[in-house]
C-alpha cells in the first residue's frame, strides 16, 4: 500500500452546526455507577471460516487473531456480500469498520475494477480505516489513497493517479479532489457512510448529497450511524434503496462505565486535573477541553508539571496530530487532551479514563466523550469537573 506523508496546510474554513451556547449541564446525567452483572454472551452465527470470502483475505483475518465475529459483523457481512444496501446502526467500537471492510476486501479481489469509496467525518477516522485496511489487505495488491484535510493536494493528486481500489476521505476534501476533476466517482459502484450523524452534526450535509450526486444511480449504499434521528431516516431514504436495517445499540452509555462528577472546591480545575493525573490508576487518560486553545494551554502546563502529555486539535497540522495519537496509543504519553471535533471516531483501547475538564455543549457529546473508555467488555471511568 501507499505510504502516506504529510505537509501542513491550512483548510478552508468549511461552516459547522451550530453548538449550543450553553454548556450541558444535566449534573443528574454525569453520575452513574457500572453496573456488574453477568455479561450475556453473543453467540455468533458464524466463525469468519465460514464466510464465502477471498482465502488469502481469510488468512489475513485469521492471522490478525481473529475467529469468531462481533454482532455487528456477523449479522451485516453476509447481507454485504450479497451486494445489499445495508444501515447499520452501530457505536464506535463494535468492529463496523471490519464490518465493511471484510466484505468489500473481498469483493474487490474478485473484481479488481471496481473500486469503493469511505467517507468519514474525522481525519483520525480516515487514517484508522486504512490502517485496518492495510492489514486485512496485506498480500492482496490492493491499493488505497486517503484524501484529508491538513495535507497538501499534490501529494495525494500524486496519489489518485496511481492504481488505487479504495479512497478513503473527508467530505470537504473529497468534494475539493471532484470539483477540480481529479477525482472522478463515475468508477465507483460501492459508497460507505461511516459515522454519518457525525457528518450531519459537523455541517458535511451538503458535501455528502454533492458527492453522492457524482455517483452512478446503481449503486451498493451502506450507511453507519450511531444514532437514527429524522434527519437520518430522511438521508437514508434519499440515498439508499430498500435497505436491511441492522442495530447492535442498546443504550446511549456503556454499563460498564463508571461516571462521577468532581466538584472544584479551594483548587483550580488543573490542580485537581494535576493530582489525579499523579495516581497510578490514571495511566492512560483521555482530556477534553471546549477549545483548541484551551487543549493546548492545558498539555503544555502537564507537560511543565513534569506530566507527559500531548494534545490534539484542528490548529496542529496532520504529522503531529498523528503522533500524538501514536504516543497515546503507545502509552509514551499518559495523557491526550483533545476537542470534541479532534476525537470524533478515535478507537484507542485500553483508556482508563475520560476527563471531562470542560462540560460538553450538548448530552449527544457527552455520550461520545465517555464512550472512549469501557470498550470491549472492559470497566471504564468518566469524570465531569463541575465548577
Amino acid at each position: 500500500m501507499n505510504n502516506h506523508s504529510f505537509r501542513p496546510r491550512r483548510t478552508n474554513f468549511r461552516p459547522q452546526a451550530k453548538r449550543a451556547q450553553k454548556s450541558f449541564s444535566d449534573i443528574s446525567k454525569f453520575v452513574n455507577k457500572a453496573v456488574v452483572t453477568e455479561e450475556v454472551v453473543y453467540t455468533p452465527e458464524h466463525s469468519f471460516r465460514d464466510f464465502d470470502i477471498n482465502a488469502q483475505l481469510k488468512a489475513n483475518i485469521l492471522a490478525k487473531g481473529y475467529e469468531h465475529p462481533t454482532p455487528i459483523q456477523d449479522r451485516a457481512i453476509p447481507h454485504i456480500l450479497k451486494g445489499e444496501d445495508l444501515v447499520g446502526i452501530a457505536n464506535t467500537g463494535t468492529g463496523k469498520t471490519a464490518a465493511f471492510l471484510i466484505p468489500l476486501i473481498s469483493k474487490i479481489m474478485s473484481n479488481p475494477q471496481e473500486k469503493v469509496l469511505i467517507v468519514v467525518p474525522t481525519r483520525e477516522l480516515a487514517f484508522q480505516i486504512d490502517e485496518e485496511l492495510r492489514a486485512f489487505a496485506k498480500n492482496s495488491g490492493l491499493f488505497s489513497v486517503v484524501l484529508i484535510g491538513g495535507s497538501g493536494m499534490g501529494k495525494q493528486i500524486s496519489e489518485l493517479r496511481h492504481k488505487h481500489h479504495f479512497v478513503i476521505g473527508t467530505p470537504g476534501r473529497l468534494k475539493d479532489h471532484i470539483e477540480s476533476g481529479h477525482l472522478r466517482l463515475e468508477g465507483f459502484k460501492t459508497v460507505v457512510l461511516d459515522e454519518a450523524d457525525r457528518m450531519l452534526d459537523m455541517g458535511f450535509i451538503n458535501d455528502m448529497r454533492f458527492m453522492m450526486s457524482h455517483m452512478a444511480k446503481e449503486r451498493h449504499t451502506l450507511f453507519f450511524s450511531a444514532t437514527l434521528s429524522s434527519e437520518i431516516e430522511k438521508l437514508i431514504h434519499e440515498f439508499l434503496k430498500t435497505p436491511v436495517r441492522i442495530s447492535v445499540k442498546t443504550r446511549d452509555t456503556a454499563k460498564n462505565i463508571d461516571q462521577d462528577i468532581i466538584r472544584i472546591k479551594g483548587k483550580t480545575k488543573f490542580e485537581v486535573l494535576k493530582d489525579l493525573l499523579l495516581q497510578p490508576e490514571f495511566n492512560k487518560t483521555l482530556v477534553f477541553a471546549r477549545t483548541k486553545h484551551g487543549a493546548e494551554k492545558i498539555a503544555k502546563a502537564l507537560k511543565q508539571s513534569g506530566i507527559k502529555a500531548e494534545s490534539i486539535h484542528g490548529d496542529k497540522n496532520q504529522a503531529a496530530r498523528l503522533r500524538a495519537l501514536s504516543d497515546f496509543k503507545s502509552e509514551r504519553v499518559q495523557a491526550l487532551v483533545a476537542t470534541d471535533v479532534a476525537a470524533r471516531g478515535l478507537d484507542i483501547s485500553d483508556i482508563s479514563h475520560v476527563i471531562n475538564f470542560d462540560l460538553p455543549a450538548t448530552y449527544e457529546d457527552y455520550v461520545h466523550r465517555i464512550g472512549r473508555t469501557g470498550r470491549a467488555a472492559k470497566k471504564g471511568k468518566a469524570l465531569t469537573f463541575i465548577e
